[in-house]
C-alpha cells in the first residue's frame, strides 16, 4: 500500500500558471490542519451559524481567525460557507457575522446561496470574493451573466453536470467570473437547491443546513426493499485530467465538511498528485490507492462522461461509508471478529448499517494486528431502547483512521497555530442592515392554478401551465395568449436553446405573464425585445425568504416574487412588511419532496414508494428531471385570510394528477407553518 506521507508537499510537476486550485473541506480544526498538511490550495469551512452543514462541528470566530492567519502564512486561501437560506429575522444577525468576519478573520471569500447575502456583503464592505453555492442552482449557460450582474466572482456548478455541460458553461463564462467543480465526495439525490424532503417531513431544512437525509433510508417499492434514493459518492479520480483543459474552471472542490482529518488528507493528497502529474502512470495508480483508503462511500464517475452516463444508484448494495474491516463469524456465539487489516488505537468502526437496530460506532482502544482477535463490547442503551446484539455475519467497516504519522503532522501545525491564535474574540458588531424601500400595500389580489395541461376556466382564477416543449406545438394562439407560463425548477445546459425557442413562440403569440423557477432564468428574456405588458415573476423554487433577496430579484428585473413554501408562520407574515416587490405564496397543491436528475433502474415512476414509517411517495418524469411527490398535499387554505392581511397578492394552487391506483391521503400538510423552521 502506498503511504501518502512518502509524498512531500513540494513534490509536484512543473506548475502551470492556470493550474486549478484544490479546495478542501474542513468541519473541525483537525480536518483544517490536515488539508494544509496535504497541500490544499484552499480550505472551505463554516461557522456555528448560517452554514449548510450545521451538523459539522464548525468553528468559532477566534478559532477561524487563527487558522486563517496560519493558512495565509502558507499561501493558502480560506473560504467561509454562509450558504443557508435566511429568514426575515436572520438578516441582521447574518450581517453582523459578516461584519465580524471582515474585521477579525479576513477570509478570502464567502460561499452563499441566498441572494440576500450578496447585498449584506456589499453593505458591510466585505473585501473578499462572493461565490454562489451549488445550492443556488445556476444550471444554464446564460444564467452566468445574471450571476455576474449581481457581483458574483465564482459559481459552484451542479454536481450533476457532465463534462460537455461543464465546457458549455465555461464557454458562456463572462469576463471576471470563474467556475468551481466538485470532483469528489457525497452526491445528493436531489438537484442542489431543489430538495424539500427533510423540511416537508418535519421542519429540518436542507436549505438551512439541517437535512436529516430521508433519501438515505430503506424504502419498499414494487415488492422489494432498497435504497432507491441513496447515491454512491462522486469520485472523478483519473478523469480530473480532462478539466485541466478548461481554464474557466478555477477550482476543484472536494466535498466532506462532516468528514474526518483522515479523509481530507487522503483525498487532497490524491488529487494534488493527479493534478500535478496527470501523465505519470505510477502516480495515477498511487492516487487511486489513496482514494480507496479515504474511507468514503462507494464511489463512481456518475454522469461525468457524456458518452458513458451512469446512474450512481445501487438500491440493493451496501452504500455506507468505510472500508470493510471484517465480519462477525457464523460459527461462534461470542461477539468478536478478526480484522482484515491492522487496527490503530482511536480508529472508528461502524457495526452494521443505519437501517439495522444493532447499528453503532465502535472505537478501537488498542492496536489489533491483521487477523488478530477484536472483542466487541456488549451493546448498551440507545435512548430508552436497548441495542440488540449483532447477529453472526454482520459486517464491520472502518470509517475513521488515526494514523500516528498524520497525528504528528497535525500536532506540528497545532503548535504553529498556537503561536498565531488571537488572544480574544472581537467585540460585538454594531452593524445594522439597510432594508430596501418597502412596497406600498396595494390591491389587485389574484389566484392562480398551475397545471401540466390547460384546464377549464374557473371564474376569476388565472390559468397557468408549466411550459412543455412537446405539447406547445398543439397549442392554439388564443390559448397561449390567455395562459400564464411557468418554467421548470432546473434547465440543463443542453436544454437552454429549446426553452428559449419555446418562450419566443408563446411571447410572439401574446403571452405576457411568466414565472421563472430559478433567478437566472430571467436571462432567457434578455436577448429578445420584451413587451411593456410582460410581467415576469420569480417562482417558488427560487427559494426567496427575506427582503434583501427580494430586492436582488427586483434588480434582476422581476416584477414580483413567490416566497419559499417552506417558511414558518412568523416568516410568512413578516416578509411582506419589508418587501420591495409584490409577493405570492403557494396556497395548495402537490409540492415535490425533491427534483432529481437521477433514477435507479429498479425505481418505476408512477408506482408507490413506502418508507418504514408508512409514508408514501411516487415519482414522475418531466423531461430530464424526475420529480418525487408525497401522496398528501400542501394546504394553507385556512391561512389565506391572514396571508391576505399580511400583504400577499398572488395565491397559487398547484395541480398534479396522482398516478392511477394511488389515492390522495385524507390528510394535508401545512408544511412548516406550525413549526419553527430550524
Amino acid at each position: 500500500m502506498v503511504r501518502p506521507f512518502l509524498f512531500s508537499m513540494s513534490t509536484t510537476a512543473t506548475i502551470e500558471q492556470r493550474r486549478p486550485e484544490i479546495l478542501a473541506p474542513a468541519g473541525d480544526r483537525q480536518a483544517f490542519l490536515a488539508a494544509l498538511a496535504a497541500g490544499a490550495d484552499g480550505v472551505y469551512c463554516g461557522l456555528k451559524h448560517f452554514s449548510a452543514r450545521m451538523e459539522a462541528e464548525n468553528f468559532s470566530l477566534r478559532e477561524l481567525a487563527g487558522l486563517t492567519v496560519l493558512a495565509h502564512g502558507k499561501g493558502r486561501r480560506v473560504l467561509v460557507a454562509m450558504n443557508t437560506l435566511l429568514k426575515p429575522h436572520d438578516v441582521s444577525a447574518a450581517g453582523r457575522l459578516v461584519d465580524q468576519l471582515q474585521r477579525v478573520v479576513h477570509p478570502d471569500g464567502l460561499i452563499v446561496q441566498d441572494l440576500g447575502m450578496l447585498e449584506l456583503a456589499r453593505q458591510v464592505g466585505f473585501a473578499g470574493e462572493m461565490h454562489l453555492s451549488t445550492l443556488a442552482c445556476v444550471s444554464m449557460p446564460s444564467g452566468l451573466a445574471a450571476a455576474a450582474r449581481l457581483g458574483v466572482q465564482q459559481v459552484v456548478l451542479p454536481r450533476e453536470f457532465n463534462l460537455d455541460e461543464i465546457k458549455n458553461m465555461a464557454q458562456a463564462c463572462p469576463p471576471g467570473l470563474a467556475l468551481e467543480v466538485f470532483i469528489h465526495g457525497a452526491l445528493c439525490y436531489a438537484v442542489s437547491g431543489r430538495c424539500y424532503w427533510s423540511s416537508y417531513m418535519g421542519g429540518k431544512s436542507g436549505l438551512r443546513g439541517r437535512c436529516v437525509q430521508p433519501c438515505r433510508r430503506l424504502y419498499e417499492h414494487d415488492g422489494r426493499s432498497g435504497h432507491y434514493f441513496s447515491c454512491q459518492d462522486l469520485s472523478l479520480d483519473v478523469l480530473v485530467k480532462t478539466l485541466l483543459d478548461i481554464p474557466e474552471v478555477r477550482t476543484w472542490k472536494i466535498e466532506g465538511r462532516k468528514k474526518s482529518a483522515h479523509y481530507v488528507f487522503y483525498t487532497v493528497t490524491a488529487y494534488r498528485m493527479l493534478r500535478d502529474e496527470p501523465k505519470a502512470a505510477q502516480v495515477r495508480k498511487d492516487a487511486l490507492e489513496l482514494l480507496a483508503m479515504a474511507l468514503g462511500r462507494p464511489g463512481s464517475h456518475a454522469g461525468f462522461l457524456p458518452q458513458r452516463p451512469y446512474q450512481p444508484l445501487e438500491p440493493f448494495e451496501q452504500l455506507g461509508s468505510g472500508l470493510l474491516a471484517g465480519r462477525i463469524p457464523n460459527d461462534t456465539k461470542s461477539l468478536f471478529f478478526r480484522p482484515r487489516l491492522p487496527l490503530q488505537p482511536g480508529d472508528l468502526l461502524r457495526l452494521g448499517s443505519e437501517d439495522q437496530p444493532w447499528h453503532r460506532i465502535v472505537r478501537v482502544p488498542r492496536f489489533v494486528p491483521k487477523n488478530g482477535r477484536f472483542d466487541l463490547d456488549q451493546p448498551r442503551q440507545r435512548g430508552a431502547k436497548p441495542i440488540p446484539p449483532a447477529p453472526a455475519g454482520t459486517s464491520l467497516w472502518l470509517v475513521d483512521r488515526r494514523e500516528s504519522e498524520l497525528r504528528r503532522v497535525v500536532q506540528g501545525l497545532e503548535q504553529e497555530l498556537n503561536q498565531v491564535m488571537p488572544a480574544m474574540e472581537s467585540g460585538p458588531s454594531s452593524f445594522d442592515p439597510t432594508l430596501p424601500k418597502t412596497l406600498r400595500p396595494g390591491r389587485g389580489k389574484r389566484e392562480m392554478t398551475v397545471s401540466r395541461r390547460p384546464q377549464r376556466h374557473q371564474g376569476q382564477m388565472v390559468q397557468a401551465m408549466w411550459l412543455d416543449l412537446k405539447f406547445l406545438e398543439r397549442m392554439t394562439p388564443a390559448t397561449c395568449r390567455n395562459l400564464a407560463w411557468w418554467l421548470p425548477p432546473v434547465i440543463w445546459p443542453n436544454e437552454e436553446t429549446a426553452w428559449r425557442k419555446a418562450l419566443r413562440r408563446v411571447r410572439s403569440l401574446g403571452a405576457s405573464f411568466f414565472l421563472c423557477n430559478a433567478p437566472w432564468q430571467i436571462q432567457l428574456f434578455a436577448q429578445d425585445k420584451a413587451s411593456n405588458a410582460e410581467e415576469i415573476w420569480a417562482g417558488p423554487f427560487c427559494n426567496t425568504a427575506n427582503a434583501l433577496a427580494v430586492e436582488e430579484l427586483r434588480r434582476l428585473g422581476f416584477a414580483g416574487a413567490m416566497v419559499s413554501p417552506e417558511l414558518d408562520e412568523e416568516s410568512f407574515l413578516d416578509l411582506p412588511k419589508q418587501a420591495s416587490l409584490p409577493l405570492g405564496v403557494v396556497l395548495q397543491g402537490m409540492w415535490p419532496l425533491a427534483v432529481s436528475r437521477l433514477q435507479a433502474e429498479a425505481l418505476h415512476p408512477e408506482k408507490a414508494v413506502r418508507s418504514p414509517k408508512g409514508e408514501v411517495a411516487w415519482a414522475r418524469k418531466y423531461g430530464q428531471n424526475l420529480w418525487i411527490f408525497p401522496d398528501w398535499p400542501l394546504d394553507l387554505a385556512t391561512r389565506k385570510s391572514r396571508l391576505e392581511a399580511a400583504g400577499y397578492r398572488l395565491f397559487v394552487h398547484i395541480h398534479e394528477k396522482l398516478p392511477a391506483g394511488l389515492r390522495e391521503r385524507p390528510r394535508s400538510s401545512a408544511f412548516n407553518w406550525n413549526l419553527r423552521l430550524l
